[in-house]
């Protein structure tokens, strides 16, 4: 076996910082738009059973099937009926409506933990039901679903390494470039999953505070 050389990720740091980088910020733009559709549907199929029963498709499907597969629906799929997106656009989509589904049953969770009481009594004291969902159950419902809702996004930045598919020069995709042109492997692959789990591992401390802060003053 070689020796380990270090001096390759001497030379080839700042290509992987670069790429770490660009994954972190595909993820965040996938999860605000995750936290919408979640949010929304999530919020939907908790209030009414016609949505429960009318958006499960879309949750059990996205969940049900490899986020793998839905970047190739969306990028080499859609393409033959007519519908192109550049391949940013299908990792957005991709990781933001595959994120959804789960963060759809955070929300949809938290809100039915929600004592229904505190709904009747803004009812009761005059408050629209949107103003009872805003002012009352989503604040309330948002304390239960922080912690998990920050675990997702260590989930998709994780996810975020099969966009390599659709060459996008993400982490992933630049330390196989980086690869290629030094063939070493163990060294390269090494670094790119210390950096991956530097980056989870401080979203995952995140998470752990919230839910120890949360619980300890709910």
């Amino acid at each position: 076996m070689d020796d380990f050389r270090f001096e390759i990720l001497v030379l080839t740091y700042r290509d992987l910082l670069a790429g770490a980088w660009i994954s972190l910020k595909i993820t965040c733009i996938s999860f605000v738009v995750a936290l919408v559709v979640g949010g929304v549907v999530g919020t939907a199929r908790s209030r009414s059973s016609f949505w429960r029963k009318a958006l499960g498709p879309y949750v059990e499907f996205m969940r049900g099937t490899p986020l793998l597969i839905q970047l190739f629906f969306l990028y080499y799929g859609l393409p033959t009926v007519g519908i192109n997106m550049s391949s940013l656009t299908a990792a957005y989509l991709g990781l933001g409506l595959n994120g959804g589904a789960y963060i759809s049953e955070i929300v949809r969770g938290a809100l039915s933990g929600v004592h229904k009481g505190q709904e009747e009594a803004a009812l009761s004291l005059g408050l629209t039901e949107l103003q009872t969902l805003g002012y009352v159950l989503l604040p309330q419902a948002l304390r239960t679903a922080m912690p998990p809702l920050v675990n997702s996004f260590s989930a998709m930045l994780k996810d975020s390494s099969l966009i390599s598919v659709l060459a996008i020069t993400e982490l992933t995709r630049i330390g196989q470039l980086v690869y290629t042109r030094t063939f070493r492997a163990f060294e390269i692959y090494l670094a790119v999953a210390v950096i991956y789990f530097v980056l989870t591992y401080c979203f995952t401390l995140l998470s752990r505070r919230l839910e120890y802060r949360f619980g300890t003053s709910g």
